[in-house]
């Protein structure tokens, strides 16, 4: 859309949400709503936006960043006084200006070129987006004359019975003739109660001109809903989520239950990948296709390649290769690669480290700031010692190691290639390839000691067990002392 620009209105703190957060960046499906509607206009084809900030002005310019212009209002005295801060930076501008909120992340592009287009063919000075809805309380409705133009707008607070019953409303969404919108907005006045300006009444001022002003009504009525409570914040999550899951089903992904299912705008998942219940994927996710995910699965800006599967676990910010399978009740944190077909098994934790093709970390382990070769059994129990209590140090593990169950590794620490590492030992200097480590504390049977001590008699009445004469701690009593008895 050429000669168009848009105005995208967020100087509001949006009281009604009762939140120190700025209403517009509430996230919905992942993004602040003020993001989705500036994608919206941008994939409308409008090559101008323009931002109208106030509070929280530096939150939202970091949110949206360059590509977009910003404009203050430094009192917020209105929705045409928001509006009207706009005249100099549109000062030299001659086409049609779009007017949005930064709180309806449900528009469409379609819904836009719908306005535009009306606006346009009617050589309008404003067009004023309707909606029929089932139930329009609070809204102000549409008045129309008998030839179905636009004769006005009335205020639910202002409106008689037979007006309230009528179910078209004003979204509050316009698109106006520039050279004619702020000479009208000059016009406006703050004569109501909050002693603001308000952008609705410009519609007024256009008709008592003999302006000709145009309505349209939206395509889809539940894509112009905006946001003012918490309440209409989860509305408009659950409607955009079950975009989302419509759009990926379309694509081939089975969705086992849409109901429990959550998914970010902007996550791609390859066909034939199937989502179990309770999954989330946030962020900026990618899975490949053919992929297992949930039940109970959770996913934060990770990559996934294909044929993945990843069950009751966590990974966030780390990249899974072809093939590889990850728990149930497992948790891969940020910075973590697994290559193709390594295996993370149940109640393991696998933090900034890198397991190498065909790996195995089976069940109850940590793994921390490691590089792991290929083929490399990780035993159950065994942990990477990584944080000294003031810094954190790397461990590496070369192809085809093996480490034993309980085993410690002391970061800075290497095990060489083929190298084994016994079961229980506390590793704390290299162990060079091929080699078996073992660092563990000799182990010492006392022949007939569980016979003799069956034997002693028990503790006096009144007297422990640590306090009785036939327990003493001596040689043969005492199973931690140093004597072979």
């Amino acid at each position: 859309m050429q000669d168009v620009a848009c105005l995208v209105l967020a100087a509001g703190q949006g009281t009604r949400m009762k939140s120190k957060k700025l209403k517009p960046l509430h996230p919905v499906a992942g993004r602040p709503m003020v993001e989705h509607v500036v994608r919206t206009v941008r994939a409308a084809g409008v090559p101008r936006v323009v931002v109208v900030v106030g509070y929280q002005a530096e939150e939202v310019k970091a949110c949206l960043g360059t590509a977009v212009e910003y404009v203050t209002q430094h009192e917020q005295l209105g929705t045409g006084h928001a509006v009207l801060v706009t005249r100099e930076v549109l000062a030299d501008f001659a086409g049609d200006v779009l007017v949005l909120y930064g709180d309806t992340p449900l528009i469409t592009p379609e819904t836009l070129v719908a306005l535009v287009g009306a606006h346009q063919a009617q050589e309008a000075a404003a067009t004023v987006l309707t909606a029929e809805l089932e139930n329009p309380t609070g809204y102000g409705r549409i008045l129309r004359d008998p030839q179905g133009q636009l004769a006005g707008i009335v205020e639910e607070a202002d409106a008689s019975d037979a007006e309230r019953a009528i179910r078209e409303v004003n979204t509050g969404l316009y698109c106006f003739s520039a050279p004619a919108l702020f000479p009208a907005l000059e016009r406006l006045s703050p004569g109501n109660r909050q002693g603001e300006y308000y952008l609705p009444d410009v519609i007024k001022v256009f008709l008592g001109l003999g302006r000709r002003v145009a309505a349209v009504r939206a395509p889809d009525p539940l894509a112009v809903l905006g946001v003012n409570t918490r309440r209409q914040l989860a509305e408009v999550q659950s409607r955009l989520r079950w975009r989302i899951l419509e759009a990926l089903m379309d694509d081939g992904v089975t969705v086992m239950d849409p109901a429990t299912t959550f998914v970010d705008w902007g996550v791609r998942i390859g066909r034939d990948t199937v989502l179990h219940p309770f999954t989330v994927v946030e962020g900026r996710s990618e899975v490949g296709a053919g992929c297992v995910i949930g039940p109970g699965a959770h996913l934060i800006d990770a990559r996934l390649h294909d044929g993945v599967q990843v069950r009751h676990s966590v990974v966030a910010q780390s990249e899974l290769e072809e093939g590889v399978t990850v728990g149930p009740f497992s948790h891969v944190r940020p910075g973590s690669r697994l290559a193709r077909g390594a295996r993370v098994g149940n109640f393991a934790e696998i933090k900034n480290s890198s397991l190498g093709a065909g790996s195995k970390v089976p069940h109850h382990s940590y793994v921390g700031d490691t590089t792991m070769g290929a083929g490399v059994n990780f035993g159950a129990g065994a942990v990477v010692v990584n944080y000294d209590g003031r810094h954190k140090h790397r461990t590496r593990i070369g192809d085809r190691a093996f480490i034993g169950c309980n085993a410690n590794l002391v970061a800075p620490v290497e095990v060489g290639e083929g190298a084994f590492v016994a079961a229980g030992s506390t590793v704390t200097r290299d162990v060079p390839a091929e080699a078996l480590g073992i660092a563990r504390a000799r182990q010492e049977n006392k022949p007939g000691w569980a016979r003799r001590r069956a034997r002693e008699p028990g503790p006096p009445t009144g007297r422990s067990p640590a306090t009785s004469p036939a327990r003493p701690g001596g040689q043969e009593g005492n199973p931690e002392s140093g004597s072979k008895g």
